[in-house]
């Protein structure tokens, strides 16, 4: 079996070349990032000598797959025309950096139907997509739907949810999925026990595919099964516990998806590097 390639969310502060630094300095084999600002609708263009230095360091590191994470305020299921469009833009621009950037893929919360229904959300999330995908054809980066808790009135708490997404598209080929232990508990998939695991992974098989699962989240979570919150916290210490991640770790179906850490963190990291070793811990010889 390959062994699996651990990372982490780190920060692009400095230049998203900047990136490449800290994920050597805690021992990623792969990492996500954010190309623009997290919490802004407006982000600057990225620097095309920022991009060269980028590519250079890419070609350099053993740190593969690289993924972003899309901005928090998008919201492709908005009913909202104004909103809808913004997001539409915003995650145009997301896909744009990530192929500059030779990325995997762009991981995204599909979005909020905001009271007018599941059935209305996957319809108008399929439809922004398909603009985004048309504005940006011919791009190799995927949109990495993120399954999600389900606070509130979001879509993508259930797998139904995201085959039903991928499915609407013009162009599926462009969507494939990213696995979050943290939100899939929290959203009521207990894989926890050996059983539970084969079933959870058998029921995401026949509902999206598992040929369509391309990155993993690792997080632990502060609430039970079903509570629908989504709250991360470090391997081990929460209500998935350690075991549950060795199942997924020693799966060879996903020896080549990249696992990457969204824990809390501290500014020296220590929390990474301690995190990473509780996985690798979990590598069977």
């Amino acid at each position: 079996m390959v062994s699996p390639r651990f990372g982490a969310h780190v920060s692009t502060a400095g230049g998203v070349s900047q990136a490449f630094a800290r994920a050597e300095s805690i021992g990623c084999q792969t990492m996500q990032i954010f190309t623009r600002n997290n919490n802004r609708w407006a982000s600057k263009p990225l620097d095309p000598a920022e991009i060269a230095r980028w590519q250079d360091l890419a070609a350099s590191r053993d740190i593969r797959p690289i993924v972003s994470h899309a901005a928090y305020l998008i919201n492709l299921g908005s009913p909202d025309d104004a909103l809808w469009q913004k997001s539409i833009d915003a995650f145009v621009d997301e896909l744009q950096r990530a192929e500059a950037l030779g990325l995997l893929g762009v991981v995204i919360h599909p979005g909020s139907h905001m009271g007018r229904g599941e059935t209305a959300g996957i319809e108008r999330i399929a439809r922004a997509l398909d603009i985004c995908h048309e504005r940006t054809a011919g791009f190799s980066t995927l949109t990495l739907l993120e399954t999600t808790a389900g606070s509130g009135n979001h879509l993508g708490y259930r797998f139904e949810h995201l085959a039903a997404i991928r499915a609407a598209c013009a162009r599926p080929e462009r969507v494939a999925t990213c696995f979050d232990t943290c939100h899939v508990l929290a959203a009521g998939y207990d894989f926890r026990t050996p059983e539970g695991y084969q079933r959870v992974m058998a029921e995401f098989d026949r509902v999206i595919g598992l040929e369509h699962l391309r990155c993993f989240h690792f997080n632990d979570s502060k609430h039970d099964v079903g509570s629908r919150k989504d709250r991360h916290t470090h391997i081990g210490e929460g209500h998935i516990g350690r075991e549950p991640f060795g199942f997924i770790i020693n799966d060879p179906r996903f020896s080549h998806i990249p696992m990457i850490l969204e824990t809390p963190k501290s500014k020296d990291l220590h929390e990474d590097v301690e995190n990473l070793a509780v996985l690798r811990d979990l590598v069977l010889s």
